[in-house]
C-alpha cells in the first residue's frame, strides 16, 4: 500500500509538471515606466496611501501600516501616493516613519490644496510654502519628490497663479517635480498647458473609460506621466461586493455614495452602488480570460493604455498588495477584449456615471 501510495504521489506531482498553467500563473518581476518628460522611474503598480491615514474604513494602525509598506517594497512597488489631509497628515508620518534610515529607491509623491487654510478660495504662496515644508517635516526629507495640487477648483487652475508659485518653489528646492490631481478631462487639460508640469492623478477604469479618447493622447504627445487613482472604483471592480455589503459609518463609501462631501465621481466612480454591483456581475460573468481575477483583469486593462505611467490601488492589508501587484506580470489582454470592454462602457455604463467628468 505504501508503493502504491508513493507511486500515486510520483504521478500527480509528474502531472503537475507537465500539465499546461493558466497564463495567470506567469508572473514576471515589476516593470517600471518614466513618469513624464526627464521624470523618475517608478514601478507600474505603486501604492495609494489614503486607508494609511485611517480616515475610512476600519482603520489602520501603525503595525499594519508598516506592514502594508514592507509587503509593497518586497513586491517591487516603488511610488507611494499620499496627501497632507489623508488623516491629517497621518499618512505622510508613517511614511515618514517608516522610511527613516533606510536606503530604499521609493518615490513619495504628496498633494497640496484641500486643507482649510486653501481650500477653496485662499491659496497663495506663502500657503504653500508653509504646506510643503509642512509635509517634508512629515516625511522626513528636505524636498519633496513630487507635490500634487490636489482636486482644487478649476477656476485656481484657469488663472495660472499656483502654477508660477510651483515652479518658483522647485527653483528653491523644496520640491523636484510638480503635477495636478484632477477630477475631469478640462482639468486635465488646462494643467498640460502649463510649462514644466510632471504628471496627473487621474480616475481611470473600465467604468470610466472617457479619458482614452479626450485626454490619454494629449498626455501621450507632450510626454506628461499619468497617475492612475481609483483604479478598482472604490473596490466594485474587484468584484466582491454584495447587495448586503455595509460599510463603516466613517467610510466614503457611506458618507459620499451620493456625493454629500466631496465629488460623486470619487466614490464608486460616481455609479450609485446597486447599479455598480448588476454592471460587475455582467463583467464577472463575461469578460475576464481564463485564469484572471477581476483584479487581475481590470488593472492589466488600465496597464495595457501606454499613455499610464503607475495605478495606485489602496491596500488594507499585504495580502491586498500581494493582489495588486500580479497583473504587472500578467500579458495584456486581447484587442479583441478590448474592444467589447470599450462597447460595454459605451452602451452599460456611461449614462449612469454621476458627475462632471
Amino acid at each position: 500500500m505504501a508503493l502504491k501510495a508513493l507511486l500515486f504521489t510520483r504521478l500527480l506531482e509528474y502531472i503537475a509538471i507537465i500539465k499546461p498553467q493558466p497564463n495567470y500563473l506567469n508572473i514576471k518581476t515589476m516593470n517600471f515606466r518614466t513618469l513624464g518628460k526627464n521624470g523618475f522611474d517608478v514601478s507600474e503598480i505603486g501604492l495609494g496611501c489614503w486607508q494609511l491615514g485611517s480616515d475610512w474604513g476600519e482603520g489602520i494602525d501603525k503595525d499594519s501600516a508598516f506592514q502594508i509598506l514592507q509587503e509593497a517594497i518586497d513586491q517591487g512597488i516603488t511610488f507611494f501616493d499620499t496627501a497632507d489631509v489623508y488623516g491629517d497628515g497621518k499618512s505622510e508620518r508613517l511614511i515618514g516613519e517608516f522610511l527613516k534610515g533606510k536606503n530604499l529607491p521609493i518615490r513619495v509623491a504628496t498633494k497640496f490644496g484641500r486643507r482649510a487654510n486653501a481650500y477653496p478660495d485662499k491659496y497663495s504662496k506663502e500657503v504653500l510654502v508653509e504646506s510643503v515644508k509642512a509635509s517634508c517635516e512629515r516625511l522626513g526629507t528636505d524636498s519633496l519628490d513630487l507635490v500634487q495640487l490636489h482636486c482644487i477648483p478649476t477656476e485656481e487652475l484657469r488663472k495660472g497663479d499656483i502654477f508660477n508659485w510651483l515652479r518658483e518653489i522647485k527653483s528653491d528646492g523644496l520640491i523636484k517635480a510638480f503635477g495636478a490631481s484632477v477630477e475631469t478631462v478640462e482639468e486635465g487639460l488646462i494643467c498640460m498647458e502649463q510649462e514644466g508640469i510632471q504628471s496627473l492623478q487621474v480616475i481611470f477604469n473600465v467604468f470610466r473609460q472617457k479619458l482614452v479618447k479626450e485626454l490619454l493622447p494629449v498626455a501621450k504627445r507632450k510626454n506628461v506621466g499619468i497617475i492612475v487613482r481609483l483604479p478598482l472604483a472604490s473596490g466594485l471592480l474587484a468584484g466582491k461586493f454584495t447587495k448586503e455589503t455595509t460599510f463603516a459609518e466613517s467610510d466614503h463609501r457611506n458618507y459620499n455614495k451620493d456625493g454629500a462631501a466631496f465629488s460623486v465621481g470619487e466614490t464608486f466612480a460616481g455609479l450609485k452602488f446597486e447599479k455598480g454591483l448588476d454592471l460587475v456581475e455582467q463583467i464577472k460573468s463575461e469578460y475576464p480570460p481564463e485564469g484572471y481575477s477581476m483584479v487581475d483583469m481590470t488593472l492589466r486593462w488600465i496597464l495595457d493604455h501606454d499613455a499610464v505611467t503607475t495605478i495606485i490601488p489602496g491596500a488594507s492589508s499585504p495580502k491586498q498588495v500581494i493582489g495588486n501587484v500580479k497583473a504587472a506580470g500578467l500579458s495584456g489582454l486581447s484587442d479583441k477584449l478590448h474592444e467589447k470592454l470599450s462597447k460595454f462602457y459605451v452602451e452599460e455604463v456611461h449614462d449612469h456615471v454621476r458627475g462632471v467628468y
